[in-house]
This record gives C-alpha cells, sequence and structure tokens, in this order.
C-alpha cells in the first residue's frame, strides 16, 4: 500500500478542482488528472473557488494527463463520471499497482468495476456538499456536512490515513465503519435531485421551497426503500427526507450536477441512480413497484440525449 503524501485527483470538474484547491492550501502534493483526455499535455492553472460566505481561496495546480505517468505512487481520488468507471478500472490496473483509490461519485455500485479488476485498496466516499463550475477558472462550493468515507477493500488504519491526508479545513473528512447504508442514503436523495431538478430546470432549493416538488420527491424516496429493504439496507423515510430537505434548505441556488451536465451537452450519471434502482427492482420482481423513479430517469436521459442532438 502506497501512501506517500501525493495526491492525484482524477477528474477536472468542480469537485475535483475544489478539492485540489483546498488539499494544496492546506500544504498538500496535488495533481489534477484528466480523466477523459490522453493528449500528453501538461501545465500549472490557477484555479480559484468561490466559498459560500464570501471566502475566496485560489492555488496554482498542477493538470496533467494519465500518459505522463507510468505509476501512480500515492492516493488516486476519483471524481470523475461514474459511466466511465469500467474502462478507467482497467487503464488504472498498472498504474496503481498498491495504492489507495478513493472513489468520490454518486450512485450504486460505482465501485464493483475496481473490484472486479483486483484493485487490493478501495474506499468509497459519500460527499455531503456541492459545487459548480462559476467560469474557466473557478468554481463556487458549498459543504452541507462533514463527508464519510468507508471501506470497500482495505484495512481500517489505512481508512484512518486515507481521511486524514483527504480532509481540509473547507472540506473535511471522516472514518465511517459502514458506508453501504449511507452510499444508498445518498443514491436515494440522488434519484430525487438528478431527475426532477434537470427537469424543472430548477436549483436544488426546489425542495424546501416548493411542496408539490417535495411531494414528488417523496414519492421517489418511498419506491427506492422498497428497493433498497428488498437488498438488505434497512433505512427510515424520515431520515431521508430530511437529508434531502438538508440539502435543499444549505444549497438555496446550486444546480445539481445533471442538469450542468444536461446544459453543457454532457453525458449523465442517471445510470448510477434511477436506472440502477429500476434494474434491480427488476431482478428483484419489483417492477411495478418504482414507476415514477423509472420514469424520471427515463426523461432525464431523454433530455440529456435531446439536448446533445441539438447540437450536431
Amino acid at each position: 500500500m502506497e501512501l506517500n503524501g501525493k495526491i492525484f485527483i482524477i477528474g477536472c470538474g468542480a469537485i475535483g478542482k475544489a478539492l485540489a484547491v483546498f488539499l494544496k492550501v492546506a500544504g498538500k502534493d496535488v495533481t489534477l488528472v484528466r480523466g477523459s483526455v490522453n493528449d500528453g499535455s501538461d501545465r500549472v492553472e490557477t484555479i480559484e473557488v468561490l466559498i459560500h460566505g464570501g471566502l475566496v481561496l485560489k492555488s496554482d495546480i498542477r493538470i496533467s494527463t494519465l500518459n505522463n505517468f507510468p505509476e501512480l505512487n500515492g492516493m488516486v481520488v476519483l471524481t470523475t463520471k461514474s459511466y466511465g468507471n469500467s474502462q478507467l478500472a482497467e487503464g488504472l490496473r498498472d498504474k496503481v499497482k498498491n495504492s489507495p483509490v478513493v472513489i468520490l461519485q454518486n450512485g450504486l455500485g460505482v465501485e464493483q468495476p475496481f473490484e472486479n479488476q483486483g484493485y487490493p485498496e478501495i474506499y468509497r466516499a459519500v460527499l455531503f456538499a456541492t459545487s459548480q463550475v462559476a467560469s474557466d477558472d473557478s468554481v463556487s462550493f458549498k459543504p452541507v456536512s462533514v463527508s464519510p468515507v468507508g471501506r470497500v477493500k482495505g484495512g481500517v488504519e489505512t481508512l484512518s490515513r486515507v481521511v486524514e491526508h483527504l480532509s481540509s479545513p473547507h472540506f473535511e473528512f471522516r472514518a465511517e465503519n459502514d458506508i453501504l447504508p449511507i452510499v444508498w442514503k445518498k443514491a436515494i436523495i440522488n434519484c430525487a435531485f438528478n431527475s426532477i431538478c434537470p427537469l424543472l430546470e430548477v436549483d436544488n432549493g426546489i425542495f424546501h421551497r416548493d411542496k408539490a416538488a417535495l411531494e414528488m420527491a417523496e414519492n421517489v424516496i418511498r419506491e427506492c426503500l422498497l428497493v433498497a429493504n428488498a437488498r438488505g439496507i434497512n433505512l427510515d423515510f424520515n431520515e431521508i427526507r430530511t437529508g434531502l430537505l438538508q440539502i435543499s434548505r444549505l444549497s438555496d441556488g446550486q444546480f445539481i450536477s445533471t442538469l450542468q451536465d444536461i446544459r453543457n451537452k454532457k453525458r449523465t450519471e442517471i445510470e448510477t441512480l434511477n436506472f440502477q434502482i429500476a434494474e434491480m427492482a427488476d431482478s428483484l420482481g419489483m417492477t411495478d413497484l418504482v414507476g415514477q423513479t423509472r420514469l424520471l430517469g427515463m426523461l432525464t436521459k431523454l433530455k440529456a440525449d435531446l439536448n446533445f442532438k441539438v447540437t450536431e
């Protein structure tokens, strides 16, 4: 296991850039690595993070591509979109070797490609923060609460060290012994945010402002809970509803990543959210019990596909 102080963040989106700045300001050795580009370019870019409350942090961040690294000797943090995980897991296997991989992505089952490839150290974080691109060289960032990190494969001692290396004053992480229920809780919340908000073209604050939108989210929560319970994950409706409202109140004016992706003509992560719930329901013989979750996912994907075709 390699954990030598170096941190490689794969993915140059809003979360990846914010995390890189926070870690660099905290004195960490951090490099941003583009996950979908491999042209060999290497540059230093000044990135600015606009933090909720008016604070501004900026730092010079090295940005590179994977083919510049024969090996990634240090902690590898994934902030890329989860739909590319199968390809990424295959491409990173010879570079990562024994380094810990920390997955900072939404969705269910996003760690499976790395398990299939035999990675020895896999850790899963659940993000309780929102971030979005403000301009080419700046992002906005709002923390909601401390983000938990748990083990998929790996040791308790390494988990503690991973959390220590990953945390900074403005983006905090904590070790979690049982990460799976939290993964499900956040995924269910995201099934509502990542479908309803893009379809309505509204910010994340809609659920605490509008009763009808909240009722729609509550229906999604109820459907997803049926699948979770059938999979042996026991979660409470009121706890998830409270979590959804907490995120909604703390992210007024912030737009969910799926809406940002649709507006930027990019592929969304809806497959690891609403579609994943629907597939699990099908496998459990519960197809008819997740109709709204499935429909919202299909409409979100259709909206993304149509928006992309307009620019072809």
